[in-house]
């Protein structure tokens, strides 16, 4: 768990971090939004010890940072943004020259490394040396590097950055595994779209400011206003239009082949009762999803335009 009262990070006479106050429960993948200047590094940095805020508290798995650092930043794994691969190493011994700064018994080296391996799949460059990687599979190495200590809170600054789509699709897998796991994940980045398909929860903020903060849903909700719903029938339409057109917290019923779309006020368990009603009038429910606006949309309209 990650716990920030009132944090605020002072360069000189610019205010990085203006009174932030944040929770992250664990097996939370939490992802932080915000356009150039916004305080994300300013806020990673502060988490991970690496930066001395200017005031405030921060607690880690209910460990004091400022009054048990050390042992607050062993629970932390961190991968920045630009991570250095030491060039003159082969990728084996590039882990276990980390795993032995972690402090990871040498007789336990070699497995934790072929597991860390084989989870961002790079076991077939174990004997590689790092120079030949490309830059997505750089940055997997990175990962594996940041996961060898199994960290009970992971900080991660744009870790999708030169990844292709088979890397990007392997990085979600990993952080929702992470939080199924119980640990805490916090990222940092600008590919909105990843970021609603990886994160439980999110935070904008803008000019050291959070100005929003809570689950995915929540945060869309807040924003926008409604969400809208998809039911794929394939039978029973003409009852489903009945259903939908008596309901009040339905509005602007159309169709798109078989898919029919609505605008939808309730919450789930309104949306469960909704889906009942039809079942019970007849109508075969292929698919009932809800749509809701993407995080693009709700960072627009909070008044952001420069994504870092």
């Amino acid at each position: 768990m990650i716990q920030v009262r009132d944090l605020r990070v002072d360069y000189e006479d610019v205010c990085a971090v203006q009174d932030l106050s944040l929770e992250i429960a664990d097996g939370e993948v939490y992802g932080l939004i915000g356009p150039n200047g916004a305080g994300k590094t300013s806020t990673l940095r502060s988490l991970i010890g690496l930066l001395e805020p200017t005031y405030g508290h921060i607690v880690l798995n209910g460990v004091d940072m400022e009054d048990h650092r050390e042992d607050a930043t062993r629970m932390l794994g961190f991968m920045p943004d630009f991570s250095p691969i030491y060039e003159d190493l082969f990728v084996w011994e590039y882990l276990d020259l980390f795993a032995a700064s972690y402090g990871i018994p040498k007789s336990e080296r070699g497995g934790a490394i072929d597991r860390q391996l084989a989870l961002v799949e790079l076991t077939e460059k174990r004997n590689a040396p790092t120079p030949g990687l490309s830059r997505g599979m750089k940055q997997r190495l990175m990962l594996a590097k940041t996961l060898l200590p199994d960290p009970q809170i992971v900080l991660l600054d744009e870790p999708a950055s030169g990844m292709d789509p088979h890397g990007r699709i392997l990085l979600k897998q990993i952080l929702r595994q992470l939080g199924s796991e119980g640990k805490t994940v916090m990222i940092s980045s600008h590919i909105l779209t990843e970021l609603s398909e990886m994160c439980t929860s999110v935070g904008i903020m803008e000019r050291g400011r959070m100005v929003l903060s809570g689950s995915v849903q929540e945060v869309a909700a807040s924003v926008l206003g409604h969400t809208e719903m998809l039911v794929e029938t394939v039978a029973g339409q003409e009852r489903l239009w009945e259903v939908v057109a008596s309901d009040p917290r339905a509005s602007g019923l159309r169709r798109e082949g078989d898919v029919f779309a609505f605008q939808f006020d309730g919450g789930p368990v309104e949306a469960s009762e909704l889906l009942a009603e039809l079942v019970g009038a007849g109508v075969r429910v292929a698919s009932f999803t809800r749509r809701q606006g993407g995080l693009e949309e709700v960072f627009l309209k909070v008044g952001a335009r420069e994504v870092s």
